[in-house]
Formats: structure tokens, sequence, C-alpha cells
């Protein structure tokens, strides 16, 4: 079992950066693929970056390439999502995700590919 457990949220202004952060516990062999995904209002869930564990390789949605970092601290056991130069149409609800394997490529940002996720953490950005 694996248990995720997001924080970093909140309002802010468009332009302005917030870090996210998602504290893991559990099996390690059941979380060497972490990954980030949102859902706005009425849209799917959209995953926006993926690490691998062990290696520290990362993959991005093309939508957020050059403003989203992923990142980890092993020694926390915790990924962090830095988002700079945030847009109104940001806002949504994260969500960090976690699985045993996933897939290199844009695949791996596929929700399905997930077996643990998060409550959520709610990001609003106002213009």
């Amino acid at each position: 079992q694996v248990q995720l457990m997001e924080s970093g949220g909140g309002s802010v202004q468009a332009g302005g950066s917030l870090r996210l952060s998602c504290a893991a516990s559990g099996d390690t062999s059941s979380r060497r693929c972490m990954a980030w995904f949102r859902q706005a209002p009425g849209k799917q869930r959209e995953g926006v970056a993926r690490i691998f564990i062990y290696s520290g390789s990362t993959y991005y949605a093309d939508s957020v390439k050059g403003r989203f970092t992923i990142s980890q601290d092993k020694a926390k056991n915790t990924i962090y999502l830095q988002i700079n130069s945030l847009k109104p149409e940001d806002s949504a609800i994260f969500y960090c995700a976690a699985a045993s394997g996933c897939d290199s490529g844009w695949a791996g940002l596929l929700p399905s590919q997930y077996n643990y996720w998060g409550q959520g953490t709610q990001v609003t950005v106002s213009s």
C-alpha cells in the first residue's frame, strides 16, 4: 500500500508561483514512478509531469514545458511540482499519483498507469 499526501496549493495572482509537495509513504516498490495530474471543473484529469524515482528522469506534458518542474527529495520521500508564471487556466485540483512502473513517454502521463492517488490540493489563479 502507498499513501500520498499533497500540500502547497492556494490562491495566487496570475504570474505568480507555487510549489506543491507530495509526501509518500508505504511500499517503495509500488512508487517507482510518480506523477502530477490536474483536473479542472468539467475537464478530464490531465497528466502534467512524471518522475522516475530511482533515476530522477522526468517527462512533461507539452502544455506545461518551461513553466512546471517536477523534482524529488529522496530522503523525505517527497516529490515537488514547481509552477511558475501561473495562468488562470492553470486553476485546478492537482493530484499526486504513484505506480510501480510507467511508460517513459507520453503514455506515462495517462491516469490509467497509476494505482495510488492523493486527495488533491486546490490551485486557484486569479487574473
